[in-house]
C-alpha cells in the first residue's frame, strides 16, 4: 500500500483497473484494493497522465520497426493487439479517461472494456459514434486474436506475414481475403483516429502576435503585442511571464511545466486580455500561480481543457473572493469538467446522494470531515461560477447553498455525536449511536440544531455563516450520562456543541466548512452554549426582546432527531404567536432599524443589504407583521421571506401590490448581493471600486439585455434606486 500511494505510476494504476481477487484470502485481497481505491480513482483530475499513459504506447511501438504512422492498411505482419489501431490503444483509449474522470463519476469504473466505453458515452466523456466505432473494433480484433490463438494453441497476437497466411486467418474468421483485408484496415483506422483524438491533440502555438519571453529584456514586437491585447504595462506583464519561464516559481521549476507553459502562453495572455481591467486579471494569476506547490497539473489541465482557461481568467478578472478560493485550492477546477457542472444546480436529494457517495469511501472521522469540506468548497465554487457566468442567481443558488449547508451538518452530526458518545455515554432513552454495516449511522441524535439567519432563510450567499441554536432535551441537572466518562447535562451539551462547532468551523487539509454563530441563543453570549428545550421555551416566554423574535420567523431545524425537532419548532411557534401590543413591536423594530442605520450606515450604490429600504427593511417589515399577527393565524410563520410576503398579502394583512413590490425588490437585491459577495468583502467602498465591477453586477442582474445598453450599471443603479424608495415607503406606513 506504501509503494503504490506513495511511488506508483500511471501504468500501474491502469493496471489496477481490472485487479480482483481470485484465490487465497480473498477478505485480504479485497480490503488491500478497497485501501488503494484512492490511489487508483483520485478525486482531482490528472491530466497529465495522457501523456504519461501515452508514453508507454509509444514505447510499445519503438521497440520494433512499422510502416509509415498511417499505414494501418497492411495485414501481413500486423500485430493486432499492440499495433496501430490495435486492442490496446482501445483499452488505454478508455482506461486513461477512467482514471481522469472516474474519481469523481464512480460508474465510469467498470473493470471490462466495452461496458467502460458505454459508461464513458453515457456521462459525455465520449461520443456515440467514438463508442460505436471502437466497440466494433475491439469485438473484431478480439475475434481475429482468437483466431490467430487457436491455431496450434499459440500465445501470439500477429497476422502471418504472408498472403497466403493471411487468406488463412480470413478464412478461419468466415470471410474472404479481400474483405477481411479492408476490415481489418477500418476497423484498424477508426481507432487510430479515435486514439489521435485524444492522445495527440496539442494546442497551436500561433497567438494574437509575436511573444517571445527568452533573454532578459523586453523583445519590442512583444511590447506591442501585449499593448494590442489590452496591458496598460506591458513590460511588467513581460517581466512576469519571462520569470515564470526562468523557473523563478514553484509552479515553473519542472521542465515539462515550462514546455507546457511555452504552448499555453498567447492563449493565456489573450484570455487575460480579454478581462475589463487585463492587468488587474493578470496580477491575480501571477498571485494565483505563483501559490501553486507544482505547476504541471494545472498546466496540463488548461491544455486539454482551452475553456477551463478562460473560465479561470473570468474569475480572476471579476470575483477576486472566488479566484481566493482557487488560490486556495487549485483543485476547485476538477469540477467544472463534469458534465453537468454548468447545468441546472441541483435539488436537495441529488445533494444528498452526491455527499453519500463520497461518505460511504471515508475510513475514519478525519477522512469524513475533509470530505465534507471538500464537498461544501466545490458547492461554493459551482454556485460561485454560474453566478458569474450569468446561468443562475443570488436567490437560485441560495437556495442551493443553503441545502447543502444542511446536508452537510446532517452528515457531521451523527459522527460527531458517536465519538462523543463513546466516551461520555448517553442520556436516559436517548439512543446511543451506533454505526451499521454499511458505514451509517443508525441513532436518534441527541440535540436539534436550530438554524436562523440566512441558513433558516433557505437564502445563503457564498459567503454566508451558520446562525445556529443548540437545543437538548430537558433533563434533570443533576442526572449524569451513562458513559466511562460522564458528565451532567449542562456540561455534557456544552462540551458536545464545542465539539459540533469544532467540526464545522476547524481547518483541515481541504479548508475550512463555515463559520459559525451561537449569539443568538438565549441570553447571547453570556447564556450557556447549549440550551434546553424548558429554557429554551421559558426564555421566550418572558425574557427575550423583540429582536430575538423577529430572528425567530427564520428559524428551524436542520439536525436533530424528529421528536426534540417537532418539539422545538413548537417552542418557536408558541414564542412567535403569544399576543403582543402592535405598538411596541412597530416601536422596539423602528428604533432597531434606527440603530442599524447609525452603526452600519449604507457604503454607497452597491450596499443593498443597508440601503434604505434594502434588504433590512424588506425583512424588518416582514417579520415586524408575522409578530403582528401570527397570533391570530400562525400559517403565516415559514422562514422563506418570499413565502411570507405572499401569505400576508393572500391574509390581507399587506396590500397585494406592495407585497409584490417587496417581493420583486428582494429579488433584485438578492442577484446584486450574490454577484457582490463573489467579489468584494464586506467592508466594501463603491468609490475605489473598478469599473469592471459595476459592468460585471450588471451583467450577472440584467442579464443578456444589458449587452445593447451603453451603461447598463448606470441603468441598474435607477432601478435599485427606485425599488429601495418604495420599500423605504412600505416600511415606512403604519
Amino acid at each position: 500500500e506504501v509503494y503504490y500511494t506513495s511511488l506508483g505510476q500511471n501504468w500501474e494504476r491502469a493496471a489496477m483497473l481490472k485487479a480482483r481477487p481470485v484465490a487465497g484470502d480473498r477478505a485480504a485481497g479485497a480490503d488491500f484494493l478497497e485501501r488503494l481505491q484512492p490511489w487508483i480513482w483520485r478525486r482531482h483530475l490528472d491530466f497529465a497522465a495522457i501523456q504519461d499513459i501515452h508514453s508507454i504506447k509509444r514505447q510499445i511501438d519503438a521497440g520494433r520497426p512499422r510502416p509509415g504512422r498511417s499505414n494501418v492498411g497492411a495485414a501481413e505482419g500486423s500485430n493486432v493487439k499492440l499495433g496501430r489501431g490495435g486492442i490496446r490503444e482501445i483499452e488505454f483509449f478508455a482506461q486513461v479517461q477512467q482514471l481522469i474522470f472516474g474519481g469523481r463519476i464512480p460508474a465510469l469504473r467498470a473493470p471490462a472494456t466495452l461496458p467502460a466505453l458505454a459508461q464513458l458515452a453515457e456521462h459525455g466523456r465520449i461520443d456515440a459514434t467514438a463508442r460505436d466505432q471502437l466497440t466494433a473494433a475491439y469485438r473484431f480484433l478480439r475475434t481475429v486474436e482468437h483466431r490467430l490463438q487457436m491455431v496450434d494453441d499459440r500465445q501470439t497476437h500477429v497476422i502471418p506475414d504472408d498472403a497466403a497466411g493471411v487468406a488463412r486467418v480470413a478464412a478461419f474468421c468466415g470471410m474472404d481475403e479481400a474483405s477481411f483485408r479492408n476490415e481489418l484496415a477500418a476497423q484498424r483506422a477508426a481507432v487510430e483516429r479515435c486514439y489521435a483524438r485524444l492522445f495527440e491533440s496539442a494546442p497551436t502555438l500561433a497567438g494574437p502576435g509575436n511573444l517571445v519571453f527568452t533573454g532578459t529584456s523586453d523583445d519590442p514586437d512583444t511590447i506591442a503585442t501585449l499593448a494590442k491585447l489590452g496591458f496598460a504595462d506591458p513590460s511588467r506583464v513581460a517581466g512576469i511571464v519571462r520569470g515564470w519561464h526562468h523557473g523563478r516559481i514553484r509552479a515553473t521549476r519542472s521542465q515539462r511545466a515550462r514546455e507546457l507553459l511555452t504552448e499555453l502562453v498567447p492563449a493565456l495572455l489573450a484570455a487575460l486580455g480579454r478581462q475589463a481591467r487585463p492587468d488587474d486579471a493578470f496580477a491575480a494569476f501571477d498571485g494565483f500561480f505563483a501559490s501553486l506547490p507544482a505547476g504541471v497539473q494545472l498546466l496540463a489541465l488548461f491544455q486539454e481543457n482551452p475553456s477551463l482557461l478562460e473560465l479561470v481568467a473570468e474569475i480572476l478578472g471579476g470575483a477576486p473572493r472566488l479566484a481566493a478560493e482557487l488560490a486556495r485550492d487549485p483543485s476547485l477546477l476538477d469540477g467544472v469538467l463534469t458534465q453537468d457542472f454548468f447545468g441546472e444546480l441541483p435539488d436537495r436529494a441529488a445533494i444528498e446522494a452526491d455527499l453519500a457517495g463520497l461518505l460511504s469511501r471515508a475510513r475514519d472521522f478525519e477522512s469524513a470531515l475533509d470530505a465534507v469540506r471538500r464537498f461544501a468548497a466545490e458547492t461554493r465554487f459551482r454556485a460561485g461560477a454560474q453566478i458569474l457566468k450569468g446561468l443562475t442567481d443570488g436567490a437560485r443558488a441560495g437556495r442551493y447553498l443553503a441545502d447543502t449547508a444542511e446536508v452537510a451538518i446532517q452528515a457531521l452530526l451523527p459522527r460527531v455525536a458517536g465519538d462523543f458518545e463513546a466516551k461520555h455515554g448517553a442520556y436516559g432513552d436517548i439512543e446511543p449511536i451506533t454505526k451499521t454495516s454499511d458505514g451509517s449511522f443508525s441513532t436518534r441524535i441527541p440535540v436539534a440544531l436550530l438554524a436562523l439567519g440566512r441558513l433558516g432563510g433557505r437564502r445563503m450567499s457564498v459567503a454566508s455563516d451558520l446562525d445556529l441554536i443548540v437545543v437538548y432535551p430537558s433533563l434533570a441537572p443533576d442526572q449524569p450520562s451513562d458513559g466511562p466518562k460522564p458528565l451532567l447535562a449542562q456540561t455534557y451539551f456544552a462540551r458536545l456543541t464545542q465539539r459540533i462547532v469544532a467540526a464545522l468551523t476547524a481547518p483541515t487539509a481541504a479548508g475550512k466548512l463555515y463559520e459559525v454563530d451561537l449569539r443568538l441563543r438565549p441570553q447571547g453570549d453570556k447564556g450557556p452554549l447549549a440550551t434546553s428545550l424548558d429554557s429554551f421555551r421559558a426564555y421566550h416566554q418572558d425574557g427575550a426582546w423583540t429582536w430575538e423574535r423577529m430572528a425567530l420567523t427564520r428559524a428551524r431545524v436542520v439536525a436533530g432527531p424528529k421528536e426534540l425537532a417537532d418539539a422545538t419548532m413548537a417552542a418557536v411557534r408558541e414564542a412567535l404567536t403569544r399576543p403582543r401590543d402592535p405598538r411596541t413591536i412597530k416601536a422596539d423594530v423602528q428604533n432597531m432599524r434606527a440603530l442599524l442605520e447609525r452603526e452600519k450606515p449604507q457604503q454607497g450604490a452597491w450596499d443593498v443589504k443597508y440601503a434604505d429600504g434594502g434588504l433590512v427593511d424588506i425583512e424588518f417589515a416582514t417579520q415586524y407583521l408575522l409578530l403582528r399577527h401570527a397570533s391570530s393565524d400562525p400559517s403565516l410563520l415559514v422562514p422563506e421571506t418570499e413565502e411570507a410576503l405572499a401569505r400576508l398579502a393572500q391574509a390581507g394583512h399587506l396590500p397585494p401590490e406592495a407585497a409584490r413590490d417587496l417581493t420583486r425588490a428582494l429579488d433584485l437585491c438578492w442577484r446584486v448581493q450574490g454577484y457582490l459577495r463573489l467579489a468584494v468583502s464586506e467592508q466594501f467602498d463603491p468609490a475605489t471600486a473598478p469599473a469592471s465591477l459595476s459592468a460585471g453586477v450588471a451583467r450577472a442582474v440584467l442579464g443578456p439585455e444589458s449587452a445593447d445598453i451603453e451603461d447598463a450599471a448606470d441603468l441598474l443603479r435607477t432601478r435599485l434606486n427606485a425599488a429601495h424608495k418604495r420599500c423605504r415607503a412600505i416600511f415606512d406606513q403604519d
